[in-house]
């Protein structure tokens, strides 16, 4: 068992950006990180709900306004952490998404558009372009991104078009990038193989007590604290080198409905 002090120490020196951080999910990955060693970088449109989360943590941290659907942004913020924090930038974590219910019969297209928008295509174009400089780095380094889907991504649910379709896109372009970045290792003239100099690890959480869980009225003992899957989230970025997580599940133990 890690004692107190080797957890506390096993992201010293490393920068993440984690988006989403302002409340649920996105900000107990962020604490995650932080007491792990981390400096985070909270970023999200609620710069608000991201402050509170950096007073949790406290000097680590920086709030940082981002629009994962803004191109502009996306590409602003990222340069901005390079060029501020160098290679020490080589954490991303993919959480922000959001909720639009609707049925067939009634479902808004600029809501559609948005989940879309926020769930799929912000985290994609958020890590091509972490990776366009990370990829640049020596073989011997590895940045880690990781991408939250949702258990949403294999199940499907009355009333989650737009959410549950977000997901399960999300999750496929996942494995695209993950099958991509394999086959961008280069082969040295003795045959060794040098993998690109990232990982791409995915995890896949069922119902967690967050406030976009709230109108869906999921008893809360068939629900997990995301601190949880936070954790994970940790595991996975503090993993050797050598192996990652291409997918990983994380259900509460009192989930009636899986395996779906």
């Amino acid at each position: 068992m890690q004692t107190t002090q080797q957890t506390e120490d096993q992201l010293t020196g490393r920068v993440a950006l984690v988006t989403g951080a302002a409340s649920g999910l996105g900000r107990a990955v962020a604490v995650a990180l932080a007491e792990a060693g981390a400096t985070v970088a909270l970023g999200d449109v609620d710069t608000e709900g991201a402050e509170k989360t950096r007073a949790r943590i406290g000097r680590d941290a920086e709030v940082v306004a981002l629009d994962v659907t803004d191109d502009d942004a996306r590409r602003r913020v990222v340069a901005d952490l390079f060029a501020r924090h160098g290679d020490a930038f080589d954490l991303l974590v993919n959480v922000a998404g959001i909720d639009r219910p609707g049925y067939i019969t009634d479902i808004d297209l600029a809501d559609y558009r948005m989940v879309q928008a926020v769930n799929c295509e912000g985290p994609v174009f958020l890590t091509s372009e972490f990776l366009k400089t990370v990829q640049h780095r020596p073989a011997d380094t590895v940045a880690d991104v990781v991408h939250v889907t949702s258990l949403s991504a294999v199940t499907s649910g009355s009333g989650a078009i737009a959410y549950n379709s977000s997901k399960a896109a999300f999750r496929s372009a996942t494995r695209c990038i993950q099958r991509e970045l394999r086959e961008k290792g280069t082969v040295l003239p003795d045959g060794t193989e040098v993998p690109f100099p990232a990982r791409v690890h995915s995890i896949v959480p069922a119902a967690m007590d967050t406030p976009m869980m709230e109108r869906w009225g999921i008893p809360a003992h068939r629900m997990m604290p995301p601190s949880d899957v936070a954790r994970m989230v940790l595991t996975m970025v503090t993993m050797p080198d050598t192996s990652f997580v291409p997918e990983a599940f994380v259900i509460p133990r009192n989930e009636p409905d899986f395996p779906r």
